[in-house]
């Protein structure tokens, strides 16, 4: 059940209306979801939020639009949000995601839960090896 209500009348607002129009244009489909329509009743955290999604998903970079897509649904899992794992999971099959690669994202997904939890309750010290160099280190690797 949604905590707050979305405006009658969303794009009534010219913040509101620019936003829509930004993501019908970027998404190229006149469908606005639930969440810009929920958002829409603060329009500077619906502007806020926007530019952050667009700027990571929608924005070409190293990472392919499917695999970013199946990224954040990982993250919605893990973050136990089941509208994003729903609307990322959409999106990913949407962007060339098989049944084969969603089984695999869904072991992924659970073996890195078990060994999480694991690792939270054993606390293991990190291994040297795992952490980033320091670029300041004149000597790198020489450390135990």
């Amino acid at each position: 059940m949604a905590t707050i209500s979305p405006p009658p009348d969303p794009e009534a607002d010219p913040r509101v209306r620019a936003v829509f129009d930004d993501i019908r244009a970027t998404r190229q489909t006149d469908f606005i979801n639930n969440v810009w329509r929920y958002l829409a009743a603060d329009p500077g955290l619906l502007e806020e939020v926007w530019r952050d999604v667009k700027a990571v998903l929608a924005t070409p970079s190293a990472l392919d639009a499917k695999t970013k897509e199946m990224i954040y649904a990982a993250v919605s899992i893990a973050n136990a949000c089941d509208y994003c794992t729903h609307s990322h999971l959409a999106s990913a099959r949407a962007r060339g995601m098989t049944a084969a690669e969603q089984a695999d994202l869904l072991r992924v997904v659970a073996t890195a839960s078990k060994t999480n939890a694991l690792l939270n309750a054993i606390r293991p010290p990190v291994d040297a090896a795992f952490l980033a160099p320091d670029p300041a280190d004149p000597n790198p690797g020489t450390h135990p």
